[in-house]
């Protein structure tokens, strides 16, 4: 499916917005057809700056009207207003997207009105480096083609799975929260490099690698983690002491209740 010719605006300039349309745009989508909406100056130069050229932006949400696909792009707390702004912008062939965690389709259906065509998206902000991992999830008068649609656009900055909604809280809770948990890890690692004598710049170097590596390897087999966890853990060697240590802090259920606490929040936001 053809993504280069689309016209994508969005409504809110914030990390996520930038991320996305900095990702669409590396990687040959919607070229110089990137319309973004936000009363914040600062975040709508930001989001400029950030994507380079072909970037028009103002506050007025008239300028959505213009865009083939609208990306809801503001906290879920203000979401509510801003889409009152700019219903009365929007036209009946245009596809309405919107990533404010928690917030259900049949509540953007309400807001929005019946016939509008919604399909609501968990990304992540390593959508920005053509990393990312999202999850779609169409609302009922979406098509299957306006479903494949963004589908294809976002896989043009990571990985998509195609989701009921009833699982939307639980992608937000690991893959839309998770990069912040996978930075701490790295920060970590670099803490314990610099800890053993390593230059902080190669401590987080290392570190960085370390973890993209092994997150390839997982999607490149399709082993499980565990079998590749084993494959590099020998008896009494250095990788099974570390392997102990962390077993003894809790590791493992520390992450597993963070995706707990985070999905809950999406539940709670919505």
């Amino acid at each position: 499916m053809d993504t280069s010719t689309l016209s994508v605006g969005f409504l809110g300039s914030g990390r996520m917005a930038t991320a996305l349309a900095a990702g669409f745009v590396r990687h040959g989508v919607c070229a110089s057809r990137i319309l973004a909406v936000d009363p914040s100056e600062s975040a709508r130069r930001t989001l400029t700056e950030t994507v380079g050229g072909g970037v028009r932006s103002s506050a007025d949400p008239a300028l959505l009207a213009e865009a083939d696909i609208v990306f809801l792009a503001v906290k879920p707390q203000v979401l509510p207003s801003a889409v009152e702004q700019l219903v009365g912008h929007l036209t009946s062939e245009q596809l309405i997207v919107s990533i404010a965690a928690g917030i259900r389709l049949d509540r953007l259906q309400q807001w929005l009105g019946e016939g509008t065509r919604i399909v609501r998206v968990m990304p992540n902000t390593p959508c920005l480096v053509g990393e990312g991992a999202c999850g779609v999830s169409g609302g009922r008068t979406v098509t299957p083609g306006d479903l494949d649609r963004v589908t294809a656009l976002l896989e043009t900055v990571g990985i998509v799975e195609q989701i009921p909604e009833s699982l939307m809280d639980a992608v937000t809770g690991l893959s839309g929260s998770g990069p912040a948990w996978a930075f701490q890890m790295i920060e970590a690692l670099s803490d314990g490099g610099v800890r053993v004598g390593l230059p902080r710049d190669m401590a987080t170097r290392l570190a960085a690698q370390t973890l993209l590596g092994a997150a390839r390897m997982v999607l490149a087999t399709g082993d499980h983690p565990g079998v590749l966890k084993d494959a590099v853990t020998s008896p009494g060697g250095t990788t099974i002491a570390g392997v102990h240590e962390l077993e003894s802090a809790g590791l493992r259920g520390t992450l597993m209740n963070a995706v707990r606490a985070a999905t809950e929040r999406s539940m709670e936001l919505g």
